[in-house]
């Protein structure tokens, strides 16, 4: 029963989240993004690691929340923009598929070949940050960031899962 709840929760995720994720406004869902990037990443960004980056546009969407950013790095920073800029490179994908991602649960490059993952512009620096994003150590991450992310990512990997059904063998 739990595993059925749990299945019908992540497949169904997308369109129960997709009004309220629009409700937010748009500079919340920029300065969350920004600092959960600036969390993830920052070992890279005191490295330099983003110079790659550097006045150059990566568009990231969530297809079914019909969401996207893009995110540049300028002057030394990381910078989010919810605005249409010309992207040198886009990364797209469903919620769910974005989520075990992150949580190293799938491997991008087979979400790729599945077309679960759209990779699309200039091929180089695509594979530029997926190298960055398979760089980070996620337990490197603040503790609570790193449990939610396992939590949230375990949920979805077992709810895509076909619950069992169990069969009842009636004797008469």
């Amino acid at each position: 029963m739990i595993n059925q709840i749990r299945s019908k929760l992540v497949k169904n995720a997308a369109s129960i989240l997709k009004v309220p994720a629009k409700l937010v406004p748009v500079s919340v869902q920029q300065k969350a993004l920004l600092e959960g990037l600036k969390q993830v990443f920052h070992e890279a960004l005191d490295d330099g690691d983003f110079e790659f980056l550097e006045d150059k546009w990566l568009k990231v969407s969530i297809l079914d929340l019909e969401l996207h950013w893009f995110i540049s790095y300028q002057d030394e920073k990381l910078i989010v923009s919810n605005k249409e800029e010309s992207d040198d490179v886009s990364f797209s994908g469903q919620l769910n598929d974005l989520i075990l991602i992150a949580g190293r649960k799938e491997d991008p490059d087979t979400l790729f070949f599945q077309r679960r993952l759209k990779i699309e512009g200039d091929t180089e620096l695509g594979l530029e940050v997926k190298n960055l994003m398979d760089s980070v150590d996620l337990d490197s991450l603040p503790k609570p960031l790193n449990q939610a992310l396992m939590t949230l990512a375990n949920f979805v990997q077992q709810g895509l899962q076909e619950p069992e059904v169990k069969e009842t063998i009636n004797a008469y």
